[in-house]
């Protein structure tokens, strides 16, 4: 099952970055701009992870931590906070108030996917598994190996993580933009072009002899682990 996060953010480019960057690692998203709109959401469902803001219209994100954390359907719910305050005696407030995480701002996205998918290994170890498979392809992200027909493929770290991206989220269609931003990062400048030159060597390392290509290219789109490969 696709882990369901929810993003509290009222700063609306941050939360549609947010949103995008979640998205692209394959999570399902709710966006929410106030924090009294965010506990009527949370009372209706609860999600698997929760992306709060310290300072929100309507209800503040530390008070409604505080609220959460009384009301036994999501008092284990994992709160990622997010703030501008970055004195030691706020991130002490923000942890004691029953936030899990802590991170100030500006921050380093991919640091954040990476504080997101570590809590939810945590506490949904089921919906975060070190283990990816489509069709015969197997993908290890403990052991950085993987495998297609029990064969090891050799890969190169660009070419893994690219299949890691495919693998989170098969049948999904990843324009070139989207790939750039989850393989190589926002904070670094490559060219589009760059992309096409890993998925050939993708490819060449995947497909041997007569076995059946997964990546499917989108003209006009993109790339996508082809869905009709994991019949």
């Amino acid at each position: 099952m696709t882990p369901r996060i929810m993003v509290v953010e009222d700063e609306e480019p941050l939360s549609i970055l947010l949103r995008y960057n979640l998205e692209s690692e394959g999570y399902d998203v709710e966006t929410v701009s106030r924090g009294d709109e965010a506990e009527i959401r949370l009372a209706e469902q609860v999600p698997d992870l929760l992306v709060l803001d310290w300072m929100l219209p309507g209800l503040s994100g530390i008070e409604l931590c505080r609220r959460l954390r009384l009301r036994p359907e999501t008092e284990s719910l994992p709160v990622i906070m997010l703030t501008a305050r970055g004195e030691e005696s706020d991130r002490i407030r923000g942890l004691s108030t029953g936030a899990d995480d802590y991170v100030v701002k500006p921050f380093s996205v991919p640091e954040l996917m990476a504080r997101v998918r570590a809590m939810l290994r945590r506490a949904h170890p089921q919906a975060i598994s070190s283990l990816l498979r489509a069709g015969d392809i197997e993908l290890d992200r403990d052991s950085h190996r993987a495998h297609r027909a029990g064969k090891e493929l050799k890969l190169g770290p660009t070419e893994f993580k690219l299949l890691e991206y495919f693998l989170s989220a098969p049948g999904r269609v990843f324009s070139r933009e989207q790939l750039l931003d989850g393989v190589w990062g926002r904070d670094i400048y490559v060219d589009e072009r760059t992309v096409d030159v890993h998925i050939g060597r993708l490819r060449k390392a995947i497909n041997r002899g007569r076995q059946r290509d997964p990546i499917r290219t989108v003209r006009g789109a993109g790339y996508s682990l082809d869905d009709k490969f994991l019949s």
